[in-house]
Parts: C-alpha cells; structure tokens; sequence
C-alpha cells in the first residue's frame, strides 16, 4: 500500500483548508489503495475568518489544531514529516496555503514558504517522489521546483501570472483535468479556482489522485 502525506493548512476556505478538498482528497486516496496521513504547521493562522459574515474575527487560532478538525484528530506537526516514511505528498487547497503555508496572499509573486513546508516539499521534489498540488497550492510549485515547473490554477490571469513571474510555465486547464510535469512527477489541478459545486471540483482531484498513487 502506497503512503501519502497530505498538509493541511487550518480549516475552511477563507483561512485554512478548503474543507470539501481535503476530504475528496482523502476519499480518493483510500478509493486507489492508498493510506494517508495529515501534517500542518504548529503556528498561528494569518487571521481567523467569520466563514458565516464573512468578516475578520478577533479570535487567534493555530493551524495545527484547526487541520485536526479535519483530520479527526489524527494530524501531527509538520515539522516531523520525515519524506523518506511516505512515497507522495498531497496538498489541498484553500486560502489557508496562501496565508499559513505560505504568504501569496500578502505579497503575491514576492511570497515566501513557511519554513517547514520549505523542507517538507524540497524533501520530496529532490528525492523525486510525486506530489499533487490542488486549487491555489501550485502557487508555490514555482519555489519548491525552481524555474520552468509546470503547474496549473485553472485560467485565472492575476494568479496564472504571478506563477510565471516566479519562474513557474502556467498551464491553463479545466476543472475536471489535470497538468502532468512529467519530468518531476508533479501533478495540480483547479479544484475550486474554477468549480461551483463538490461534483464539478471531485473530477479533477480524483483523476490526479489516482495518477499520483499510479506514480508512487
């Protein structure tokens, strides 16, 4: 059985996880024979955000302890993600990779990782291992993999250009496809930077699912 490590960023769209993504991401693994387990950041969220009004709370919550909401508790700290235990990584998307895993959200092509999620992805890009990036992730694929990494975030041209403007070779691509790097064994798809609805957004993480667990 091939072992995944997924890295979550907190939980819910606006400041964490994109809670439908993890668990499709999650249900695909376990549908292609695979195990998984879930890692985050023991920091502090950016900001934690009313998901109901939509507005910036006062509240302060820590990623790791958010990521076990969606992990039923069973999410350790990424800090002790050893790459060399697992044979792929997954990361789900989210506004929580833009703020927590990284700060894309603040200074868009000038962003920089957080320092474990630095060494966790270097880990397994240099060890040639496959990873899957989802929705708004590919967005570090251009840090982790260096210049000419392809990558996908659907079609949008703010985001697509801040991606080559940091080295990366943006691929526009349908919500229910993916974008293979063959050369790195690195693959992304849009998720909710294009879908609607749960079906729309469970196509394209289910065919890179199983072309991830295909690759390990």
């Amino acid at each position: 059985m091939k072992k995944v490590a997924v890295i979550l960023s907190g939980c819910g769209v606006f400041d964490g996880s994109e809670i439908h993504e993890s668990v499709l991401s999650l249900l695909a693994l376990e549908e292609n024979g695979a195990s998984w387990h879930c890692f985050a950041p023991d920091v502090q969220q950016m900001h934690v955000i009313n998901h109901k009004a939509g507005e910036e709370s006062e509240e302060k919550r820590n990623v790791l302890a958010e990521s076990a909401r969606i992990a039923r508790g069973d999410v350790s700290p990424l800090s002790e993600l050893n790459e060399s235990d697992f044979d792929a990584l997954l990361i789900p998307g989210g506004f929580g990779v833009a703020k927590n895993l990284c700060d894309f959200a603040v200074n868009g092509a000038e962003m920089v990782l957080n320092d474990d999620v630095k060494t966790v992805c270097t880990a397994f890009a240099e060890a040639e291992k496959p990873a899957g990036y989802i929705c708004i992730s590919p967005v570090m694929i251009p840090a982790v993999y260096g210049a000419g990494a392809k990558g996908t975030i659907g079609s949008d041209p703010d985001t697509a250009a801040a991606f080559n403007a940091m080295g990366g070779e943006h691929i526009e691509c349908p919500v229910d496809d993916f974008v293979l790097d063959q050369k790195r064994k690195l693959l992304s798809t849009p998720a909710y930077m294009l879908a609607s609805t749960i079906s729309e957004t469970s196509k394209g993480i289910n065919g890179l699912v199983k072309k991830l667990v295909e690759l390990a």
